[in-house]
């Protein structure tokens, strides 16, 4: 088990150092990324990583750190990058994310992220 643990973490900072390359999150993408988060804090859902569900306000401040860390090796550009490298499952485990909202079926924490940067684009004046 121990072995497999640090072929993960291995694996995780292998994948981070070669989007190391990408340009910085532009500012337009991180208000989006932020206005999602924040979306997520307010929603009332519960957020499973690792087989444990979280609060929206827990989940929120993890990929707030998650959001910090890619910011800091510069690897992301747009939001969808950043809920595909870091949103959408553990970096340490591989196991997808997921949200579950009201009772209802839980959903992929990427399709979730999605279909709110989707709706935050759809809503500015001109879209």
């Amino acid at each position: 088990m121990q072995l497999l643990h640090r072929f993960a973490i291995t694996l995780s900072l292998f994948a981070v150092s070669l989007a190391a390359f990408a340009e910085p999150l532009p500012p337009a993408a991180k208000a989006e990324v932020t206005a999602v988060l924040n979306r997520l804090e307010a929603s009332g859902c519960e957020f499973n990583r690792n087989d444990r569900w979280y609060s929206a306000a827990q989940a929120r401040a993890h990929l707030q750190r998650k959001l910090d860390h890619v910011e800091s090796k510069e690897a992301v550009k747009t939001a969808e990058g950043f809920i595909y490298l870091a949103a959408s499952k553990s970096s340490v485990t591989g196991v997808a994310y997921q949200v579950r909202c009201s009772g209802r079926a839980p959903v992929p924490s990427a399709a979730w992220l999605l279909q709110q940067l989707d709706e935050l684009r759809r809503a500015k004046p001109g879209a």
